[in-house]
């Protein structure tokens, strides 16, 4: 597996490779309840709106694969309105299969570590992606089978002690899904086959897009709130140390899938993950303070090892051209996602102008949605004890969008290496949140939060 870190990885290099001779002697964890129970049982870590359905991907799952059931037995979440309304929006679609008793519902900031308390098989992790590094770290040693949403940290730090926890988790032989669902879906999967076969010949260079007219506006005001703290999390994706901003939330996804295509030019099979990063980026359209202190959009050229070129985009400005793809452009062809997934090449037409001639274009073949593919192929793993963990491309990923990020805030070259061993903190990892604690951001006087501006922003510690 090509990587870019050196200084962070000579200690879990040697970790993983302990790791797997560990793995080797001792017997693969398997699923408790599905031999005991018939059950399978789930805690869920963040109950807003990715909360809630992934526990529902995971009872349709097992529903669809025709295994063990799958019951929700305890929930946490900051705030009680959000686990009551959705605690309850889930017992009227699922019924029985939601067996959460009121003393298994467990509200603020230390809720997470009552819920691994519970007897659970795994545990479901959606939290704004700030708290992750924490909550993964925790339910590792725990040893309970984890499904973390992505991205797994929003920053450098976050990374690395996810990524510690990850082979951790290797050594318990825990079962690992992050929520990269492209990895688990029809389409994606067979365009992996075609490149590995070489359908488009060597990869020269890739396009990936998230451009769109934006996610929910600030759903609480200053005069709904108790204080800054709650205003934040409240209005968490507008804050850089919950979020990661909008590359690292959303982008993630395009990025992901332009390392797993270059890991298969470069090896077949194993993501690969660019060496350099030079971003330009800033706000233009959302000024308001209401929207923290994140930017609305972000331009990158990541360059991996062999020389290969990503081009990304990410915005969030309404009114403009908006696509969510990936490209590839090849010595035998072009693959595109952008509507149709297909492999084309251009030809020339009787008027001059060009046009594309399709070589293949995917057909369906009754895929389920990928975001439910993820949980069976998990509970599969946990129930047969093979080997299943995504945690470290899940973590690289999560890094290649932060590096971009760092890339744009700073508006310098930067590389993967030393993005990752010195990126500043940004999520208070050592401080005991609560309500009224102060949240590593502050408005200034006149409720404006300071945006970062390339050229004089630092990003590195």
């Amino acid at each position: 597996m090509s990587t870019p870190r050196r200084s962070f990885l000579k200690t879990t290099a040697a970790a993983s490779a302990a790791a797997s001779l560990t793995a080797a002697a001792a017997p693969a964890a398997k699923l408790r309840a599905a031999h005991q129970e018939d059950v399978i049982r789930v805690g869920v870590i963040g109950c807003g709106g990715r909360g809630s359905g992934a526990v529902g991907d995971a009872i349709n799952a097992a529903r669809e694969a025709g295994t063990s059931p799958v019951k929700l037995v305890a929930m946490a979440d900051v705030f009680e309105d959000h686990l009551k309304n959705k605690h309850d929006a889930l017992k009227r679609q699922f019924g029985d299969q939601i067996d959460v008793p009121e003393d298994a519902r467990h509200v603020g900031f230390d809720g997470y570590k009552k819920v691994l308390e519970h007897d659970l098989d795994y545990v479901i992790i959606a939290t704004p992606p700030g708290f992750r590094p924490d909550h993964f770290s925790a339910a590792v040693d725990k040893g309970v089978h984890i499904f973390c949403e992505k991205p797994v940290a929003t920053d450098a730090p976050g990374v690395r002690k996810f990524l510690a926890a990850v082979e951790k988790s290797k050594e318990k032989s825990l079962k690992v899904g992050v929520g990269l669902q492209r990895h688990h879906q029809g389409s994606y999967l067979a365009v992996a086959d075609k490149i590995r076969e070489g359908a488009i010949g060597d990869i020269i260079a890739m396009k990936v897009y998230w451009n769109s007219g934006g996610v929910w506006d600030p759903r609480k005001n200053r005069d709904q709130v108790s204080g800054e703290m709650e205003y934040q999390m409240r209005n968490w994706y507008y804050y850089c140390w919950l979020c990661g901003d909008q590359i690292c939330e959303q982008h993630i996804h395009n990025l992901d899938v332009g390392n797993w295509w270059a890991g298969i030019k470069a090896n077949g099979s194993e993501p690969v993950f660019p060496v350099v990063a030079r971003g330009m980026g800033g706000r233009e359209v959302r000024t308001d303070k209401k929207y923290g202190n994140i930017f609305d959009h972000t331009a990158c050229q990541f360059e991996f090892a062999d020389g290969t070129q990503m081009i990304s985009e990410g915005r969030h400005q309404p009114g403009c051209w908006n696509s969510v793809s990936e490209i590839a452009h090849g010595t035998k062809g072009t693959l595109s996602t952008q509507g149709r997934t297909r492999i084309f090449h251009l030809e020339k037409k009787d008027d001059g102008s060009y046009g594309e001639k399709i070589d293949w274009a995917y057909r369906s073949r009754g895929d389920k949605s990928p975001y439910v593919q993820e949980h069976i192929d998990l509970q599969a793993a946990m129930r047969e004890g093979n080997d299943y963990n995504e945690g470290y491309y899940g973590g690289m990923s999560t890094m290649t969008a932060i590096l971009g990020r760092m890339a744009c805030y700073s508006g310098k070259e930067l590389t993967m290496e030393d993005a990752l061993n010195n990126g500043r903190q940004l999520f208070p990892y050592d401080q005991e949140l609560s309500w009224d604690a102060k949240p590593p951001v502050l408005p200034g006087d006149n409720g404006y939060y300071e945006v970062p501006t390339p050229g004089v922003t630092n990003v590195l510690s």
